[in-house]
């Protein structure tokens, strides 16, 4: 059986499963990270407030790629709109290149 659902439903299931990751946001400078707890050393989404950059670990990206059956870069795009909505700030680019900086 096949089923047909509208892109915002489907960034509505992306949201909630990445809200329930119950990451923890930690703020430096200019700088917002989405951790999976205080003692990460790493972070799995880094958002620049200064120009709207968002970078996405890959592996979160293949995560949600697999889980629901979507193109990498899809999958980077829905995150993205997840941390435009979360954060309620513009994101201008989205990268699987995370740097830590």
């Amino acid at each position: 059986m096949k089923y047909l659902i509208t892109e915002s439903q489907l960034d509505k299931v992306i949201f909630r499963y990445l809200d329930n990751q119950d990451f923890i946001r930690i703020e430096r400078d200019d700088k917002i990270y989405f951790a999976n707890s205080e003692g990460d050393e790493y972070a799995q989404i880094r958002y620049d407030k200064d120009d709207g950059w968002c970078g996405i670990y890959d592996r979160l990206i293949n995560e949600i790629s697999s889980f629901f059956s979507l193109g990498e870069s899809y999958s980077e795009q829905v995150i993205g709109r997840w941390v435009e909505n979360t954060l309620q700030m513009s994101v201008t680019v989205t990268s699987n290149k995370l740097y830590f900086n």
